[in-house]
């Protein structure tokens, strides 16, 4: 999703000269890329061989490729997967004198308790409560314990939404879950609130559109910031409650908000996360001089704008 809305963020750019890796299969995640402009498309399971070929002509690496399914079980799959083959390229990328810029999470925050800044200085005290931010974690610690956080930048992608996420299933966003069940007004369904502090649907998030996300990750790659290094944030800076994202959604489709509150699964209790809201400071420190990158879209704005792809099934 995020991969493919890069490549059209920086078609817009003038840059074609790109080459994508992806494990397309079977699946439909490849009309994610009909009309955007490439050299090449390869396997991820080929990367490293065309590399020993071509390497010489990589000017920069944007790693986003992950299993994101925060329910997966399958802990050796992810640990190869999402930490041994991103540090195998990041070390191809360290070797090489490359640009990297991988994806890390919000998910390696946890609960949330010890707060959403991205100082690395606190790598160490944060406690993912899944596998897929454990995952994730690892590789910023990794990072961290070669000293090379401040060669490479790690991107803590917050509740990013938008266009190009048809083949994600489960891990949807919401408006996709909506407009789905709820496009013609009947109730969209929330869950309950499984803590005290929060009331139903008032469980908060840091949701950002994928258009302000991707345009925030190839700053990195302008030739002014290309000694910035570090982790930092990928996200609106503002917490919203999932009630004010119905809201929005049905301000989108113009019906009235209509809401039911269900209990949560299970296996999601223990590792939900009821509060997220990322620290920008860093971010708009570098950036502060860059109005048309630290300019985000509003919640409502952009679901209008998501579901106006939706109701033409169609991708950006």
């Amino acid at each position: 999703m995020i991969g493919s809305c890069l490549v059209r963020h920086l078609n817009e750019m003038g840059l074609v000269d790109l080459v994508l890796i992806d494990d397309l299969k079977t699946g439909d995640k490849w009309k994610n890329l009909v009309g955007k402009q490439f050299d090449d498309i390869l396997s991820k399971h080929v990367l490293f061989d065309w590399l020993k070929s071509h390497g010489s002509s990589v000017d920069a690496i944007v790693h986003l490729g992950a299993c994101s399914d925060t329910t997966e079980k399958n802990a050796d799959y992810l640990i190869e997967n999402n930490f041994h083959y991103t540090v195998r390229l990041a070390e191809w990328a360290l070797t090489h004198s490359k640009r990297f810029i991988y994806a890390s999470s919000a998910a390696t925050y946890g609960d949330g308790s010890l707060g959403f800044c991205d100082d690395e200085s606190a790598l160490e005290t944060l406690r993912p409560l899944n596998m897929y931010g454990y995952s994730k974690h690892l590789v910023d610690l990794w990072m961290k314990r070669r000293n090379v956080l401040s060669k490479v930048v790690g991107l803590k992608y917050f509740n990013v939404f938008g266009p190009n996420e048809y083949h994600k299933g489960r891990m949807a966003s919401m408006v996709l879950k909506m407009m789905d069940k709820s496009h013609d007004g009947s109730a969209v369904h929330l869950f309950k609130s499984s803590d005290a502090k929060y009331p139903d649907g008032g469980q908060m998030r840091d949701f950002i559109y994928v258009k302000d996300a991707v345009k925030m990750t190839a700053c990195f790659l302008d030739p002014q910031y290309r000694n910035v290094g570090g982790i930092f944030n990928i996200g609106l800076g503002v917490p919203t409650t999932w009630n004010q994202l119905a809201d929005a959604f049905f301000q989108a489709i113009e019906k009235k908000t209509n809401i039911a509150y269900i209990d949560m699964p299970a296996d999601l209790v223990k590792q939900y996360q009821q509060f997220t809201c990322a620290s920008m400071d860093k971010f708009h420190k570098i950036f502060s001089q860059d109005s048309k990158v630290t300019q985000t879209t509003s919640i409502v704005d952009a679901v209008r704008d998501y579901v106006s792809y939706l109701k033409r099934n169609d991708r950006w």
